[in-house]
């Protein structure tokens, strides 16, 4: 049988060095790389990056859960899965209803080394029903449909904040940051937390004033302070209260726009 090439996904250093370690003990398995977090995980289990058989995954991260990164992935193209994961008990009743494997925090040795029998034992049988029992899992628990975004107009948000309803003026926002299901408001020194997605704020934000520089940050163009062009197409951006931002490639094209409107 060829190696099992093997992803490990973890925010925790610790974590991901506990099972590098315990890997070392498996000449089955070939470890292709480590992710930090669930971004890092999508851009290695993309079609154009080698075949990963087996993903240790970790269940909370800070950017996207393990299972946000599974439900942006085709379901063709959906690993074998290991879960790893601090006790909550719902979570296990769910993987053990769907046959899904998992690890809890602290890992212990022998439960590792039954638990990777028990994948090469899967991989050997080849089973069909692996991703559908891991789909049928996303389904059960994927989060409840997001609310329309709670933006009252381009002018104001909306903030609902243990029982207290207030507004923030869009003018006074610095950027928007991305935080899993949430969007952080970052204005005025101040974080406030919309249950929303970037994606969804954008369609209703002025494109005059904000612009997308990264897939987690939106900016206020009226705070940037100073633009330098970084590695790749990219940009370290320098607001006026000398926060650093740095966008992405794949937003490029958007920071481009901007600078456009100061050299026609």
């Amino acid at each position: 049988m060829a190696p099992i090439r093997t992803l490990i996904v973890d925010d925790e250093p610790l974590a991901r060095r506990r099972i590098v370690q315990l890997l070392k003990q498996a000449p089955a398995f070939e470890l292709t790389g480590e992710c930090r977090n669930g971004t890092e995980a999508l851009a290695q289990l993309t079609p154009s990056q080698p075949t990963v058989d087996l993903v240790f995954l970790d269940v909370q991260m800070p950017d996207l859960t393990g299972l946000q990164v599974l439900q942006q992935l085709p379901a063709q193209q959906l690993p074998l899965v290991v879960f790893v994961t601090a006790y909550e008990r719902y979570t296990l009743q769910a993987f053990e209803a769907h046959a899904i494997d998992y690890l809890l925090k602290p890992i212990d040795p022998d439960r590792f080394h039954r638990c990777l029998t028990h994948v090469q034992h899967l991989l050997l049988q080849r089973s069909p029903p692996l991703h559908q029992q891991l789909q049928a899992l996303l389904r059960e628990m994927a989060p409840p449909a997001l609310p329309s975004p709670p933006i009252t107009s381009t002018n104001q948000f909306l903030i609902k904040n243990n029982g207290r309803l207030y507004f923030v003026n869009a003018g006074d926002v610095r950027y928007l940051e991305a935080r899993g299901n949430y969007v952080v408001v970052h204005a005025q020194g101040q974080e406030h937390s919309l249950r929303s997605t970037l994606t969804q704020l954008a369609t209703q934000l002025d494109s005059n004033q904000f612009i997308r520089i990264h897939r987690s940050l939106i900016v206020n163009c009226t705070f940037i302070k100073e633009l330098r062009p970084w590695a790749h197409g990219e940009f370290l951006i320098t607001l006026h209260d000398d926060t650093h931002l740095a966008s992405s490639r794949s937003y490029n094209e958007s920071v481009q726009r901007f600078l456009q409107r100061f050299t026609q």
